[in-house]
C-alpha cells in the first residue's frame, strides 16, 4: 500500500466552490428570468452543452468558455459584463459562502486537524471571483500556500504551476495529492509525480473520499 501524502491541493472552482450549472436555480432567481432559462449544464449533461464539449476537446481554452457564457448571460438581462467577477457577483449575490461545497469544508477541516499542509492552485481564483471574495471566506486562512496563475501567468497542466505549490508547501511532488475537476490537469499533475483525484462534480462526497483515503486520514476526524 502506497504512503499517506502529506499535503492536500486542491483546485478551486468545482471543487472547493460548487459549480454554475450546480446553482442555475439561484441564478436564475438572482437575475430574475424564468426557470430553466439557463440550460446549458455541461459535466452534468454535456449533450446540453456544445460548447463546454469544445472545451473539453480543447478546441477552446477554460477562460473561452466563462467568457462566453458572461456574455451571453448578460444579454439576457440587458447587461454587459466586462469581467468574470462581474458575472459570478450579479449569478451568485455578495455571499460567496453560501456556494461552498459542505464536503469540501470537512475534509479540508480534517486535514488541517491531521497536520496535513493545505494549498490552492487555480488557473484563476481571482480572475473569476474578485480579490475581495477572501475576505468572506475564513476557511482560507487554513491553507498554507494560495497559488493563483491570475499572477504567476502560468496556467495549469504547465508543469512550473505544480512546482510554485510544491516549493511553497516545502514537499516534493510524490507527497502531496492533487484534487482537480478538469482531466487535463490531473494529468498535468501526474507527470509531475502527483498522486490524484479527479473531482466528479457529480459525485463530490466520493471525490472527497478518495483524497482523505490518500492522505491515510478521514473527512470526519
Amino acid at each position: 500500500m502506497a504512503a499517506s501524502c502529506s499535503a492536500l491541493v486542491l483546485d478551486f472552482g468545482g471543487v472547493i466552490s460548487k459549480t454554475v450549472f450546480e446553482t442555475h436555480p439561484q441564478s436564475e432567481a438572482a437575475l430574475g428570468v424564468p426557470t430553466g432559462t439557463l440550460n446549458w449544464m455541461g459535466p452534468f449533461d454535456p449533450a446540453s452543452d456544445p460548447m463546454w464539449c469544445e472545451m473539453q476537446d480543447d478546441r477552446i481554452s477554460e477562460r473561452d468558455y466563462w467568457y462566453m457564457r458572461a456574455a451571453e448571460t448578460g444579454r439576457l438581462v440587458g447587461e454587459e459584463w466586462v469581467d468574470l467577477p462581474s458575472f459570478l457577483q450579479r449569478i451568485r449575490g455578495d455571499d460567496p459562502a453560501a456556494m461552498i461545497r459542505p464536503e469540501a469544508l470537512e475534509a479540508i477541516r480534517a486535514a488541517k486537524n491531521a497536520g496535513r499542509k493545505l494549498a490552492i492552485l487555480s488557473n484563476e481564483l481571482d480572475l473569476f471571483y474578485g480579490s475581495g471574495f477572501r475576505d468572506k471566506l475564513p476557511f482560507l486562512a487554513d491553507f498554507d500556500a494560495i497559488v493563483d496563475a491570475t499572477y504567476t501567468k502560468v496556467l495549469k497542466p504547465d508543469p512550473r504551476s505544480y512546482g510554485f505549490v510544491t516549493s511553497a508547501l516545502g514537499v516534493a511532488a510524490e507527497e502531496c495529492v492533487f484534487v482537480d475537476d478538469q482531466l487535463r490537469n490531473i494529468t498535468g499533475a501526474r507527470n509531475v509525480g502527483m498522486r490524484t483525484v479527479h473531482f466528479d462534480v457529480t459525485r463530490p462526497s466520493e471525490s472527497y473520499s478518495l483524497a482523505c483515503e490518500a492522505l491515510g486520514i478521514s473527512a470526519g476526524e
